[in-house]
C-alpha cells in the first residue's frame, strides 16, 4: 500500500483529502504545518507529498527545497490558492513535479497522484534495467553541443567548463528534447512525455519550463539557437552533436 503525506493548516483540507486518499487504497499521515512534515518526510519512507505553500512554521517552499538539498526524491505536489502564481513557479523550480489550484476535486488529485506515480515507477523500472526510457528513440548517453554537454548516465550538464544545476523536471525536458531533435513537439506532447499526463489548459508549465532552459543553455536566451518556438505549433530542438556511446 502507498503511503502519502498530506500537509496543509486547513483542518478541513487535511480531513477531506485523507478521507478520499484512504478510499482510494492509500495509507495517509497528516501534518498541519512545516516543520513537522520535512521532519515525517525525512524519516519515514512516503510515495507521495501534498504540501501547501502557505505552511505555519515553515512554509512548503523551504520544505520541497530541504527535502531536495537532501536528495530525498519523493515526489511532491504543492498545493496552492490561485493568487500564488510567483511562489508556484518557484515550486516547480525548486523541483516539485506538479501543483494543483484550491479549491481542487479530491478525484483530481487522486488521478494526478496516480499519474506522477505511473511515470515515477515507469523511471525506476528502466533505471534498473539500465535502459532507455524513450523506447526507439536515439539511445545515446552522452551528447556534445557546440556550447555544453550532456551526459544523461550522470545527469550533468557542462558549459563553458563547468556544470550547470538543473532541476529534475528541467533535465527530464531537455532529455526529451535532445532524443527528438529536429521535430516539432507540441505543448500538449511535451506534457504528455515530461510530466506523464495532459494538463488541460496548463500549457504555460511548459512555456515556463523552456524559457528557464533556454536562460540556463543558450548564449542568447532572446534569440534561442537550440529550443526553437515553432509559431502555432510547439517547440524544436536544433543543433549539430557529437556522439559518444
Amino acid at each position: 500500500m502507498k503511503k502519502i503525506l498530506v500537509v496543509d493548516d486547513e483542518v478541513a483540507i487535511v480531513t477531506l483529502l485523507k478521507y478520499n486518499l484512504e478510499q482510494a487504497g492509500y495509507e495517509v499521515a497528516t501534518a498541519l504545518d512545516g516543520q513537522t512534515a520535512l521532519e515525517m518526510a525525512q524519516s519515514d519512507g512516503f510515495d507521495f507529498i501534498l504540501l501547501d505553500l502557505m505552511l505555519p512554521r515553515m512554509d512548503g517552499l523551504e520544505v520541497t527545497k530541504h527535502l531536495r538539498q537532501e536528495k530525498i526524491k519523493t515526489p511532491i505536489m504543492i498545493l496552492t490558492a490561485k493568487g500564488e502564481e510567483y511562489d508556484k513557479v518557484i515550486g516547480l523550480e525548486l523541483g516539485a513535479d506538479d501543483y494543483m489550484t484550491k479549491p481542487f476535486s479530491p478525484r483530481e488529485v487522486i488521478a494526478r497522484i496516480k499519474a506522477i506515480a505511473r511515470r515515477t515507477d515507469s523511471n525506476i523500472k528502466v533505471e534498473e534495467e539500465g535502459k532507455d526510457k524513450f523506447s526507439g528513440e536515439d539511445r545515446t548517453e552522452y551528447f556534445e553541443f557546440p556550447d555544453f554537454s550532456v551526459d544523461l548516465i550522470n545527469y550533468t550538464i557542462t558549459k563553458d567548463g563547468q556544470k550547470i544545476k538543473l532541476t529534475p523536471k528541467e533535465f527530464e525536458l531537455l532529455t526529451y528534447f535532445i532524443r527528438r531533435q529536429h521535430r516539432v513537439l507540441s505543448r500538449d506532447k511535451l506534457l504528455n512525455g515530461v510530466w506523464g499526463f495532459d494538463y488541460v489548459g496548463q500549457t504555460r508549465m511548459v512555456d515556463m519550463h523552456v524559457s528557464h532552459l533556454r536562460e540556463k543553455i543558450e548564449k542568447d536566451p532572446k534569440n534561442p539557437h537550440y529550443i526553437e518556438t515553432v509559431r502555432g505549433f510547439g517547440y524544436r530542438f536544433e543543433g549539430e552533436k557529437n556522439q559518444n556511446n
